[in-house]
């Protein structure tokens, strides 16, 4: 079987289209598994960024000059690769940001300020980012919200049940994380969207980590807001995408003005831009957008359904080979996960053991994750977490284990 998928999958040719997985640290070969932090790009993605720089560099929808036009068709077109990728109705309801955390402030500021009021509730999970906690915490402050909490059980699955008792006609938002950063839970999204849309509640969903791995359909899902990271999804950083259903986008005010948002200007009154102009004040980072719309064309050309084959496989055989390691314990064990894995050793703190795997080339990340809430619910103070991508091999995770058994023995 392995043998099979990976022919189907051709390893070696995706490998070479990522240059940096040629370097070379501590004179051994890199093995990057902190791809959850950020995904490395392809040769595709890094070609389209020195194009746009080398053959049309100019700002958009100000100029009739040809590279204005240029740079502005490349950087609309995006909004239609990124519509057909996550199955929106339409591509005006997808508003480039500067990633995720850009988007959840953004719908807490605008949509927050819009439509929630003293006494009404946001629901979140125990497992969630700071930048869908923090956000709501000053709305709490501000407008007096009151911002619930869905807890998790000891092995990082939410708590569904809790939920339901939880929700009620005052739930008037429930923001979520689809797969978890630290633990690679993956939530049960739809299930969870109908059970908020029988209280009238509007649904976000922050897919920062699954949108790389998983195949995304908001209209399946059934949400009204989506939120996700280029950098995380091989496309540059800085650069992000704000979904919600163009009802809900006309009637939220801006989150920030200046130019391309406006409509006309007077000293009496401004009139705002459409959607999606009016939530992208500024010159917006050009260059991410259309690097973004290339690293798109090039997970569709490999297909993220054999993506999510290649990755469940080696996801399988990483959490296989770390349950061999005497003294590593997983931090969440829930029954589907995906990319991350958490684990901390009875003897080693996380930050030495990232130290000693650095050593032998292997890149993977230590601390809390930006989860503090969840770190205390599980009574520890950190992690390693060594998270996979499609350009990951097998031989890596070997890699992984034997550096982490070289560790123990220097620390015993």
């Amino acid at each position: 079987m392995t043998k099979q998928l990976l022919n189907k999958f051709d390893i070696d040719k995706i490998r070479n289209d990522f240059p940096i997985l040629k370097t070379i640290v501590h004179s051994k070969p890199l093995v990057y598994l902190d791809n959850a932090s950020t995904t490395q790009k392809p040769q595709a993605v890094i070609d389209k960024i020195v194009e746009y720089y080398t053959s049309y560099n100019s700002n958009i929808h100000r100029g009739v000059h040809l590279l204005s036009q240029i740079a502005s068709e490349e950087y609309e077109d995006v909004r239609t690769k990124v519509q057909k990728f996550i199955n929106a109705p339409m591509s005006e309801e997808i508003i480039f940001t500067k990633g995720a955390t850009d988007s959840l402030n953004l719908l807490a500021y605008s949509l927050g300020k819009q439509y929630l009021k003293a006494g009404d509730e946001v629901i979140i999970s125990q497992m969630e980012h700071h930048a869908n906690i923090v956000p709501w915490q000053i709305l709490e402050k501000e407008i007096g919200i009151h911002l619930l909490i869905t807890p998790i059980d000891e092995n990082g699955d939410l708590m569904l049940d809790e939920f339901e008792t939880l929700i009620s006609e005052e739930t008037k938002i429930v923001s979520l994380v689809h797969v978890s950063n630290t633990l690679g839970t993956i939530n049960p999204i739809k299930e969870i969207t109908k059970i908020a849309k029988s209280y009238g509640s509007l649904v976000i969903i922050d897919a920062a980590q699954s949108i790389q791995h998983l195949p995304i359909d908001v209209q399946d899902i059934g949400c009204d807001f989506l939120v996700f990271s280029g950098h995380k999804l091989y496309a540059p950083t800085g650069v992000g995408v704000l979904w919600g259903k163009m009802d809900l986008l006309n009637a939220m005010p801006p989150y920030q003005t200046g130019g391309d948002m406006i409509l006309s200007v007077s000293f009496d009154e401004t009139f705002f831009n459409e959607v999606p102009f009016k939530f992208e004040a500024g010159t917006q980072n050009i260059e991410g957008v259309i690097g973004l719309g290339a690293a798109i064309d090039y997970l569709t050309s490999i297909g993220i359904d054999k993506i999510k084959k290649y990755e469940d496989e080696l996801y399988e055989f990483l959490r296989l080979e770390l349950a061999k390691i005497d003294g590593l314990r997983f931090i969440g064990n829930a029954l589907e996960k995906s990319s991350a894995c958490s684990f901390v050793h009875k003897s080693i703190h996380p930050h030495d053991m990232g130290t000693m795997l650095d050593m032998d080339g292997v890149a993977v990340r230590t601390g809390h994750h930006c989860t503090e809430p969840l770190m205390r619910c599980f009574k520890i103070p950190a992690t390693t977490r060594a998270s996979i991508s499609f350009y990951n091999t097998k031989e890596e995770i070997l890699v992984l284990c034997e550096s982490i058994n070289k560790a123990i023995k220097m620390f015993n």
